[in-house]
């Protein structure tokens, strides 16, 4: 992947309010503010198509980007992005400051494997029920995964993965675990799926033979 996706341009903007970042939006930009580390908030805009391209990696959403602003150099990480409703447009982003010696809190996106080897699934006919699609984590910046992988090989029917069962790469945490046992939340479970049993189906064909009868 080019590490072209993770350089964005950025100029400070100082004309604010709804009326100014509408004008953005019809001129192919998309308004921005960037915070965090202890300094003041500043507000951005930025090519949409840029960063529309770059959107488009999964990688965009948990990686250390690096922002020229005005012809400086920051390092930062994509917290929220705002989108149209229903059109094919980012319309706000935010970006939080890091420091490559500080922890930083952010989600990532899970990864479910072997599924279609999973015994439960391919033999037994269970499904796989995902309670996440991504994990808040915190870590030094050179730490953060671009994903994290759950395993589901060796899950049983009836059985779930929680937190805890997921193996995190070293020098990453879950935020939510760091909190207590009791958030301990469950991330995949394999589910019998649902349908008529044998035995239903089987009083089934008798019922409509002795119908024909």
């Amino acid at each position: 992947m080019s590490e072209g996706i993770f350089t964005l341009d950025a100029e400070v903007r100082t004309d604010l309010g709804k009326g100014a970042s509408r004008r953005l939006r019809h001129e192919d930009k998309v308004p921005a503010v960037l915070y965090g580390l202890g300094k003041e908030a500043v507000s951005l805009t930025l090519s949409h198509n840029k960063v529309f391209q770059a959107q488009e990696f999964e990688a965009f959403y948990s990686h250390v980007l690096t922002l020229n602003v005005d012809g400086k150099k920051v390092e930062a990480v994509v917290k929220d992005m705002q989108r149209h409703p229903f059109k094919p447009r980012v319309t706000h982003l935010d970006f939080l400051r890091v420091d490559a010696k500080q922890a930083l809190q952010t989600n990532v996106p899970l990864h479910f494997v072997n599924e279609d080897k999973a015994e439960s699934i391919k033999t037994l006919g269970g499904h796989a029920e995902h309670h996440m699609v991504d994990v808040e984590i915190s870590c030094l910046p050179n730490d953060l995964p671009e994903f994290i992988e759950v395993d589901v090989a060796n899950v049983e029917l009836g059985q779930t993965l929680h937190l805890s069962d997921i193996a995190l790469p070293e020098g990453v945490t879950s935020v939510e675990l760091a909190k207590g046992e009791d958030h301990d939340l469950a991330v995949v479970t394999v589910k019998t799926a649902k349908g008529p049993s044998v035995e239903s189906a089987e009083d089934d064909a008798e019922g409509e033979e002795a119908a024909a009868e």
